[in-house]
């Protein structure tokens, strides 16, 4: 049979942007095909919708047997189905499963509210599921939704899977003034006439069991899909929450190293103050010591320099050596640069002198910074031992 004549451009260019979009989407959103068949299947729904505009694409919640659920694509619409010359709309939802194309999609008649599935059907299940092996084998990559189409199209007009409830008709009132209704004619014995009996009463409670459990289905499937946008809703305020304790779990470890940091630099500084009070109340000890053994002695007793300050120990008297020594040199070179500048000193001569001056300051220097590190490490061992007592 020939396929409906397909949808506008304007629409069909809407399904295309759609179709481009939610089959692009990455990420939590992302739908659950494999990327090397999404183009595929955008292909295998945009040839379905320009041969069956009566079809159309959108995306819902799938919820499996085990309890699963995911958003999928489908196909919702109705399928024609020819019978007895008449063509007919049976609506249909094509369910495009995680592992389509590779596995064939899922078929569902979607009865209305005046619609009941046939009972007994041996290719459709009472919960509406259409059982393709009847149809055809799904063959990938071969097999496509438009062929699926075609032969569901075929089979049900074949074999319907719905028919529609009968209503009572209207009761119809007599006229007014005529009191009476004329009794319609018997047919004639004979002629073969039968008039058909009513309905059974067990045929008349099966169709309001199908109709009930119609109506059960959907509002089950409709309470499902509630529950599940409203637990996705949920999840999206969870993980926004999470996301920021998480940042601000990030910014506390931050600062908290920030402090430990901070604290470490307290706690060392601290011990080189305790270091250095040491050193000061030491030399302090040693000054007192000096000013009490001195504080008796006349003034002619002090106006020698050398005999005020007496090193008690090689390293001191080194350390006073190499000051001494430093700094008469420094003296030197700034008598020897006045007199360059009077013209009393040659230049040659003041280059030569400098030069022997200052390499020699330079021994002074190196000598006194060695033995200024010896003196420090002997302070350092003193102040261990009296902390120990």
């Amino acid at each position: 049979m020939a396929p409906p004549p397909g949808t506008d451009p304007a629409k069909m260019q809407q399904i295309q942007q759609f179709l481009t979009s939610v089959l692009s989407q990455r990420g939590p959103t992302a739908l659950p095909y494999a990327d090397t068949t999404k183009w595929l299947i955008r292909q295998h729904l945009l040839t379905l919708i320009s041969s069956y505009s009566s079809l159309e694409p959108k995306t819902a919640t799938f919820t499996h047997n085990d309890g699963r659920s995911a958003i999928l694509l489908q196909a919702d619409g109705t399928v024609p189905m020819p019978y007895q010359g008449v063509s007919y709309n049976i609506p249909v939802v094509v369910w495009l499963l995680e592992s389509y194309p590779r596995d064939p999609p899922r078929v569902y008649v979607n009865p209305t509210r005046d619609m009941i599935i046939k009972r007994p059907h041996s290719n459709v299940s009472p919960s509406g599921l259409v059982s393709l092996p009847y149809l055809h084998a799904w063959v990938y990559p071969s097999s496509n939704l438009l062929d699926l189409a075609a032969q569901l199209s075929s089979a049900f007009s074949r074999d319907p899977p719905l028919y529609s409830q009968r209503r009572p008709p209207p009761q119809s009132s007599p006229s007014i003034g005529s009191g009476y209704s004329r009794p319609s004619p018997s047919p004639p014995i004979g002629s073969g006439y039968a008039r058909p009996p009513p309905p059974s009463y067990h045929q008349q409670q099966q169709q309001t069991d199908d109709a009930a459990e119609v109506y059960k289905r959907n509002a089950i499937n409709k309470l499902v899909e509630m529950v599940h946008v409203d637990l996705v809703t949920m999840r999206s305020a969870r993980e926004a929450e999470a996301e920021g304790l998480l940042s601000l779990q990030a910014t506390l470890e931050r600062r908290e190293g920030e402090l430990a940091r901070g604290l470490r630099e307290m706690v060392s500084e601290k011990e080189t103050l305790e270091q250095e009070l040491q050193v000061v109340s030491m030399n302090t000890d040693v000054l007192d010591s000096w000013v009490r053994e001195n504080q008796g002695r006349s003034k002619t007793d002090l106006d020698d320099v050398d005999s005020a300050f007496v090193c008690l120990e090689t390293m001191s008297r080194q350390m006073l050596e190499c000051t001494a020594s430093d700094l008469a040199i420094d003296d030197a070179v700034y008598a020897m640069d006045k007199s360059f500048r009077d013209g009393v000193l040659p230049f040659d001569q003041y280059l030569r002198s400098v030069r022997l001056l200052s390499r020699e300051q330079f021994f002074h220097r190196a000598k006194a910074e060695k033995v200024r590190g010896m003196q420090m490490e002997a302070q350092v061992a003193s102040i261990a031992a009296r902390l120990q007592l």
